[in-house]
Parts: structure tokens; C-alpha cells; sequence
């Protein structure tokens, strides 16, 4: 026997098992949650800028009394009023959303006025709901305004109990002022915070010209204004927001170089991009510090006070602050972007709205509330025009009413006695018309039937409003009401009225509320190049034998005659000198080549900036060089580097080698450096410099040795680890001292010995020092035309060579005739004791000006017109007066600036 219980679906009886589709019931449930948070969590509506989170605390607050006269209430009392009546969710939601509206660094105007900890913009966690205390701003007020007027729909709570309202009326474009964002199921939405006064000014706008434009709109609405201030760069992506609802705009700090003390200055930031963490901004700069991708930074400390933020970041002695400043706009939260996504519920559906669209939405709004509100304020002033029409009735027949009243046995007698028949109406005829209920016409005798509530007011007459004095003031309220209802019926059917009070309310919420704008928008472009903000400046960049580096700028030094003494270039300590100095500009590129043949690149600008006796800083400290590594070679480069695609690099090593590649192989030198050239053991790169096919090579030894030779002899080398071919031969113990580029010229000796006799003709000059030798003094004269000298005079290149003991000279180039690659070459200029060994050798023109450095720091500067100009077998004369035991070890050409000559200083 089987027992009930037993029994099966199957067995009979019907079943509550049905065959469902996964695939569909997943995307009926799937797209049933997606709209849950998108409608009821996430978006806000574009009617009043609110999600349901924040309007329910609006409306929680409202209804229990916590308006801005009112004393503040616990926020755990305004919590869990909303939690348990409208929004069943957890309180730390309802908490948090309550907090932010009563951050002013996070609303442009605040809902909530709080009292207690809030949270900071260091990103503080605001105290617990038990320790705060709340209530509604002035602002919040302007949003829940004319609610109890039948304004907005209202809907069931969570469990049915109670009605709350599905927007608020919203007096101001709320959702433009505070702005918005939220992340819901497939969508995000992304609104910034704009001026109130210039987004009112804006909806004045369009309700004058509907027809008005985006761009016309956007020249009163110019971008968002947000709470913490800062800066906006740039309009574009304020254009693409307003037009398309979606863009980027570029926020930054306000920040200023300030002197702090006599001889450090400091970067002082004042305000911060909206929702950056201060604290944690403060942390990842001195991370980015320690990690040295930024220079320059000392200190990193928080002054901010009650009075306002202040971030100092101080900065080093030889730090540019512009410079440091456009790194952290960079590399920190000092720039960011603030990505737009205008994403709100337009007529309950998730739309992607421009700025013309927000404005439409709310004026539309604001103009269906004041029709609503009107309706509700006609139909209440109706029904008590209908009662006092009724006791003005009775009062008109007050012995008729009385007799009715007296003679009845009960007063629901009396109420039927009293509207079972018609009545006089006399006088208020008129006012019956204009505002008694349909359902109670007149007749057409001109008498009329009260109603129940008329019958119910006349029964609970005072006998008070008998009187005279209470006849007259049921008459006048009468009248007045009778007003209120001719215009409130006028305001329904015009619609400019309608507009006419949306305009006047906005005006007045503007003359309330309205703030100066915060924000700060700039035009120009947010993306500098650190160089950008360096000036352009002749620089004097002196290198010294322990690899310390500077710049100094060229107006410090002072030209003086050959022969003086010179002033100090640079303090070097007794084991330390300097062995290179040039000059190039602030923006010029350089390449340093190290001894192990790698090359690393850096701006001039980024050198370290010292006084003329200041030491600089090392070499090591600015690029990334290994210990047993140092700088043998500092090369200038053209600053387009768009043109070094045309160019050659050329290198020389200490044991005569040469190697040629295109300069454009050095265009991306990382920060690591590249390898430049492959050395053999102890050789190094003596000298890199740039030329074209067009030039020709000269190579000099430190002992007085030369060859010039064509740069097509060389190979271009497609590699950087080749060892390169022989340019000179060179004696045992002698090196290269320097490689020059000159200009090639074809001329045969006795074109060049003519070339000279006819040179010294035209100057006049008895003995020019360019006595030929050797092939030069044996080749015979030729006759060369007037244009052939032109010519060569164009053509002609002198090459200054100077020695270890200050001497020097100026030598025709046209006196180093081309002798081949690879030879052992002619000579240069005398060696002997009186000179010492050469230290370099390069074409000048007459122009230019010299600046001689020695090991032991001293250093002149004086013009080249002074130097003679000799054979190139001559010993020169002096042009540095060394000090004893002191050597010349740095020679660099400096083009005239127009400064006028000193007296040379004995």
C-alpha cells in the first residue's frame, strides 16, 4: 500500500515543474539586474542630477524635519531613517553617499550640511555616522521645494508602506552643478561639476532662443567649474564633452615657483585637479624622487592649514623650477585627465546627453512642475472659493438658514434641508462662475444647490462670522481667492508665463546661490617639452679631468687681448683639471662618448648651471656610466635633428683609427646610452665630429704631425661595433690630439704659391709668414685669373693649432695638401721645448674669439684677428702667458658676440 506522501508529480496530480530555457531565462534575468542598476543605483536622472541613493536622503531629511533652521541630528538618525523606509541597503552606502554630498571638495554646492569629520582631500575616512551630525543645505532645500504640490509622481517604497517621490522638483540644473558619477552594468557615466550662476545664465539663455547652439552655449557655460579650483588646458576637450557628450579634458594644478629662501626656491602648489588624493600624491613624488625619474626635487612637505593648501616641493640649488614643474604636470597626478561620460536617465532611458541636451531636459522639467504646481494651487484655491461661496450664501440667507437649522430634528437633516433646495445667488454670481465646482452648476434662474462640503461649512459657522466685520472677510477672501484663480488659469494658458516664472525662480536661486568660478581655464597647450621652457642661451660647458661637468653662461666672461693672464674658469681640486670646454646653446644636443666606446645623449640645458669657479657636478651623477668608465669625447650636435639624416659622424681614436657612420644612428639614445664604436684595448675615442662627402679630414698628433685626406676615403659603416681603418700612421708613444673637418678645395702647388704672392699683394704685406717648403717653395709660378683668385679666397680655411705651453698659430689651410688615408702625414707645427707637445688643431675664421682653459683652471678668452698667421712648420706665438707649471689642456673657438675687447690684465 503506498502512502500519500509518497506520491509523485507524475502520479496523477498536477505539477508545479516547468521546461525552461537556460539561454532565456539567463537574459531575461541578466537584462532585469542591468536595468535594476542602471535605473535604480547607478544613473543619476536628468531632471534633478540625482540617483536614488541621494534623493532619498534628500526626501528622508525633508520629511523628518532636518531643514537648515533646524538644529544638526545624528547622521545615524538620518541613516537609518532612509534605510529603514526607502532604501534597503546597507548603511555604509547610505553613509558614504551622505558624506560626499557634504564634501566641498567634492560638491560645487553642497546638499548636506555637516557637522563633525567629513573625510579630507587627503583622502581621510570621515568619522562614524554615530559622531557626525546633519542636515539639509539651503541648496537641498531649492531641490525638494514646492514637493507637497502635487509637482512630481510618487511611487510605493521597497515594502509598500509608504510613498516616496521618483524625482525631486529641483529648482537649479542639479546635475550640471554637482555633476555625476557612477558605474552601472554595461554603461559608466562620468559628469563634471559647472558654476551654478554660469549654468542659470545658460538656461536664461535657451529659454530666450530655444533654437540657441552648442557653440553659443558654450560661450556662457566656457567649462566646468570644479570645487577644488585648479586649472583646465585647453578647450578641445571641453568642445568634444558639450557637443558629443564624451571627451577629455586635461585638469592641473595650480602651482607657482616661489624663492623660499635667499638661495633655494620652491614649487608651491595651491590647489589640486578635482578627486586627486593630496597624500598620495605626496607619496608618489618622493617615489618618483628616490626612483631619480625625477631631478631636481630636495623636499616634498604638507603646509596646509586651515587657510588653505599648500604642497612645497623644494627644490635643489641648481634645479631649473619650470623645468621640475612640467615633470611632475608629467609624471604625477599634478595633470590629469577627467574623462567625460555625459551618461544620464533622459524619460527613464540611459542616454548619452550633450550640453544642449541637459539644459533641454531641465527647462522642460522646471516647466512641467510649474504647470503641475499651478494645477494643484487653482484646484486648492478652488475648493475653498467653493466653501466660502457657500457661507457667503448663507450668510446672504442667513434667516432662511437659521430657520432650516432650528426646525431640523438632527444635523444631517439639517445638511440635507440645506442642499435640497436652490439658492439665491445674488452678488457672487460671477464668483460662483469663475470658481465653483462643474458638479454644481448654476441654474439657469441664476440659483444654485450647495454642495455637501458648502452644507458641512455652513453647519460649522461661528456665529462670530455673523457679524459685519466677519461678513466682510469672507467676502474679501472670496475676492482675493477670485484673483488667484483668474491668474493662475492665465499662467495655464500661456505658456511664456509658464517660461516667465521658470526664469524669475532661476534668477533667484542665481542671486542665492551663485559662487565665482573656481576653476581656472587656460588656451594654451598642456603638452611642453621640458626645453620648451628653457631660454635660449649661450652656454660655456667646461669638463674636467675627474669628469666633473657644468655650464656657465657666455655673457660672464669678459674678451681680452692675447697675452693676458686670463680669470678663473672653474675650481678644481690639486689632483683635478680641466680638459674640455665648449660652447653651444641651451637647447643644442650632445653626444658623450665614453672610453669604452659607448655614446650617451643629454640636452645642454640639463647640465648642471655653476658660477665660473664653481666645480660643477659629476659626470657619473648625470648618466648612467660604469664605475671604471669615463667621458673621452663631448660632441655638440645640431639642434633639428631632422637634418641629420644628410649628415656623417666621424670618429678618431687615440691610435689614428677612423670609422664614418650617419649621424642619424644617433638619433634615439636612451637613457642607458648605445654603444658607439668597438675599441681595442687601451685606445679611445679622441674626437667625433660631423661632416659631409664635401669635406676633408684632418688628423694632428700631440707630436706635430697631420695628414689630410678625403671623407669619401672612409667608408660609411652601417654598424656601431666596428673598429673602423687606419687614418695615420703614427710614431711610437705619439696619439691623436684632435681631428678637424675642413672644407675640400682642389688646387695644385703652384696655384696655391701664386695664390699666396698675389694674397700678399693685395694686403699690402712685405713678409706674411707663409714662406713655402719643401714641394711647395720648388713649384714654379702659374698665372691664375682674377676669378681663380676669388675663388680660392672664398675657399680658404685657416687652421689654428695651438700648444701645450700657450703658443699658437694661424696656418692657410691650403698649405695641408691632401697626402692620402693611412700615411704617416707632414708637419703640423714645431715641437720642441719652447712649445711642448700640441693640444689641438681646427679651422677658426677671423671672427672668432678662443677661450684657453689649463690644468689648473685658468682661463682667457680672446680673438683670433690676433693671432699670426705663419707657415705651418712655424712655432707660433704666445696667446695663453701659462703660470709655471701649468699647461694649456683645452682649447675652444667661440663665435664673435660683439663685445668690445679688454686691455689684456698684467
Amino acid at each position: 500500500m503506498t502512502d500519500e506522501n509518497d506520491k509523485r508529480p507524475g502520479d496523477g496530480e498536477p505539477s508545479e515543474i516547468r521546461s525552461v530555457s537556460i539561454t532565456d531565462e539567463m537574459r531575461r534575468s541578466y537584462l532585469d539586474y542591468a536595468m535594476s542598476v542602471i535605473v535604480s543605483r547607478a544613473l543619476p536622472d536628468a531632471r534633478d542630477g540625482l540617483k536614488p541613493v541621494h534623493r532619498r536622503i534628500i526626501y528622508s531629511m525633508y520629511e523628518n524635519g532636518h531643514t537648515p533652521e533646524k538644529k544638526y541630528v545624528k547622521s545615524a538618525n538620518i541613516v537609518g531613517a532612509v534605510m529603514g523606509q526607502y532604501h534597503p541597503h546597507g548603511d555604509q552606502a547610505i553613509y558614504f553617499a551622505l558624506v560626499r554630498m557634504a564634501q566641498f571638495f567634492s560638491m560645487r554646492l553642497m546638499l548636506v550640511d555637516g557637522q563633525g569629520n567629513f573625510g579630507s582631500v587627503d583622502g581621510d575616512m570621515p568619522a562614524a555616522m554615530r559622531y557626525t551630525e546633519s542636515r539639509m543645505s539651503k541648496a537641498a532645500v531649492a531641490l525638494i521645494d514646492d514637493i507637497d504640490k502635487d509637482t512630481v509622481d510618487f511611487q510605493d517604497n521597497y515594502d509598500g508602506t509608504r510613498q516616496e517621490p521618483t524625482v525631486l522638483p529641483a529648482q537649479f540644473p542639479n546635475l550640471l552643478v554637482n555633476g555625476a558619477g557612477g558605474i552601472a552594468v554595461g554603461m559608466a557615466t562620468n559628469i563634471p561639476p559647472h558654476n551654478l550662476g554660469e549654468v542659470v545664465d545658460a538656461c536664461l539663455a535657451y529659454i530666450e532662443n530655444p533654437g540657441i547652439t552648442i557653440d553659443e552655449l558654450t560661450e556662457i557655460i566656457p567649462g566646468p567649474d570644479f570645487p577644488t579650483g585648479a586649472q583646465i588646458i585647453g578647450r578641445s576637450g571641453i568642445r568634444a564633452a558639450y557637443q558629443t557628450g564624451r571627451g577629455s579634458i586635461i585638469m592641473r594644478a595650480t602651482a607657482a615657483v616661489e624663492e623660499i629662501r635667499r638661495d633655494r626656491e620652491a614649487i608651491v602648489v595651491t590647489e589640486l585637479p578635482y578627486q586627486v588624493n593630496k597624500a598620495t600624491l605626496q607619496e608618489n613624488i618622493a617615489e618618483l624622487v628616490r626612483d631619480k625619474r625625477l631631478e631636481g626635487i630636495s623636499d616634498v612637505r604638507d603646509e596646509s592649514d586651515r587657510k588653505g593648501m599648500r604642497l612645497v616641493i623644494e627644490l635643489k640649488r641648481d634645479a631649473v623650477g619650470d623645468v621640475v614643474l612640467n615633470q611632475l604636470y608629467r609624471f604625477t597626478q599634478l595633470q590629469t585627465n577627467f574623462g567625460c561620460n555625459m551618461v544620464a536617465l533622459n524619460g527613464g532611458k540611459p542616454e548619452v546627453l550633450n550640453l544642449k541636451d541637459f539644459i533641454t531636459a531641465f527647462v522642460d522639467f522646471r516647466e512641467e512642475v510649474i504647470s503641475r504646481r499651478t494645477k494643484f494651487l487653482l484646484n486648492k484655491a478652488r475648493d475653498r472659493a467653493h466653501i466660502l461661496c457657500g457661507l457667503a450664501t448663507a450668510v446672504a440667507n442667513i434667516d432662511e438658514v437659521i430657520r432650516i437649522i432650528r426646525t431640523s430634528p438632527d444635523p444631517n437633516v439639517a445638511r440635507e434641508a440645506l442642499m435640497g433646495r436652490d439658492w439665491p445667488t445674488g452678488d457672487i454670481a460671477p464668483l460662483i462662475l469663475l470658481v465653483d465646482d462643474p458638479k454644481h452648476p448654476m441654474n439657469p434662474d441664476g440659483t444654485y444647490r450647495l454642495s455637501e462640503a458648502q452644507a458641512r461649512a455652513i453647519l460649522d459657522l461661528r456665529l462670530a462670522r455673523l457679524t459685519a466685520l466677519g461678513r466682510d472677510e469672507i467676502g474679501e477672501e472670496l475676492q482675493k481667492l477670485a484673483d488667484q484663480i483668474r491668474d493662475y488659469l492665465d499662467i495655464l494658458r500661456s505658456r511664456a508665463r509658464i517660461m516667465g516664472i521658470v526664469r524669475s525662480e532661476l534668477e533667484a536661486i542665481k542671486a542665492a546661490h551663485a559662487t565665482p568660478r573656481l576653476t581656472q581655464i587656460l588656451d594654451s597647450d598642456a603638452d611642453f617639452e621640458d626645453e620648451d621652457l628653457i631660454q635660449r642661451e649661450d652656454m660655456v660647458v667646461t669638463v674636467s679631468h675627474a669628469g666633473y661637468v657644468k655650464r656657465v653662461p657666455l655673457s660672464t666672461y669678459r674678451a681680452q687681448r692675447r697675452g693676458g693672464k686670463g680669470r678663473a674658469g672653474m675650481q678644481t681640486r690639486e689632483e683635478d683639471f680641466v680638459t674640455r670646454l665648449f660652447v653651444a646653446n641651451t637647447h643644442t644636443p650632445v653626444l658623450f662618448f665614453s672610453s669604452k666606446g659607448r655614446v650617451y645623449k643629454e640636452k645642454v640645458w640639463r647640465l648642471p648651471l655653476a658660477t665660473p669657479q664653481g666645480r660643477g657636478k659629476a659626470l657619473i651623477n648625470l648618466l648612467p656610466i660604469e664605475g671604471d668608465e669615463r667621458i673621452t669625447s663631448i660632441m655638440p650636435l645640431p639642434e633639428d635633428e631632422n637634418s641629420w639624416s644628410t649628415l656623417h659622424i666621424m670618429f678618431a681614436t687615440s691610435s689614428g683609427s677612423v670609422r664614418r657612420n650617419d649621424l642619424s644612428d644617433f638619433v634615439q639614445v636612451n637613457r642607458a646610452g648605445k654603444i658607439a664604436m668597438k675599441l681595442e684595448e687601451g685606445e679611445q675615442i679622441c674626437d667625433v665630429s660631423i661632416c659631409t662627402e664635401s669635406d676633408d679630414i684632418v688628423l694632428t698628433t700631440a707630436e706635430g704631425q697631420c695628414i689630410r685626406f678625403p671623407v669619401g676615403e672612409v667608408r660609411v659603416f652601417k654598424g656601431r661595433d666596428s673598429m673602423g681603418v687606419r687614418g695615420i700612421r703614427l710614431e711610437e708613444g705619439d696619439t691623436i690630439i684632435s681631428m678637424a673637418v675642413i672644407r675640400h678645395m682642389e688646387i695644385t702647388p703652384e696655384e696655391r704659391a701664386t695664390y699666396f704672392r698675389m694674397r700678399r699683394a693685395v694686403l699690402g704685406e712685405a713678409e706674411s709668414g707663409e714662406a713655402e717648403n719643401g714641394e711647395e717653395e720648388a713649384a714654379g709660378p702659374v698665372e691664375i685669373s682674377t676669378e681663380r683668385y676669388a675663388e680660392l679666397s672664398a675657399a680658404e680655411q685657416f687652421i689654428l693649432t695651438v700648444s701645450e705651453n700657450g703658443y699658437g698659430k694661424r696656418t692657410s689651410a691650403f698649405e695641408y695638401r691632401i697626402t692620402g688615408r693611412g700615411g704617416k702625414g707632414i708637419v703640423a707645427m714645431a715641437v720642441n721645448e719652447r712649445n711642448g707637445p700640441l693640444v689641438s688643431s681646427w679651422p677658426v675664421e677671423p671672427s672668432d674669439q678662443i677661450m684657453l682653459v689649463t690644468d689648473g683652471g685658468q682661463l682667457i678668452r680672446c680673438p683670433v684677428e690676433g693671432i699670426r698667421v705663419v707657415s705651418r712648420g712655424s712655432q707660433g706665438v704666445i696667446v695663453f702667458n701659462t703660470a709655471e707649471g701649468e699647461r694649456v689642456v683645452s682649447v675652444e673657438r667661440i663665435s664673435d658676440d660683439g663685445e668690445e675687447d679688454e686691455p689684456a690684465t698684467e
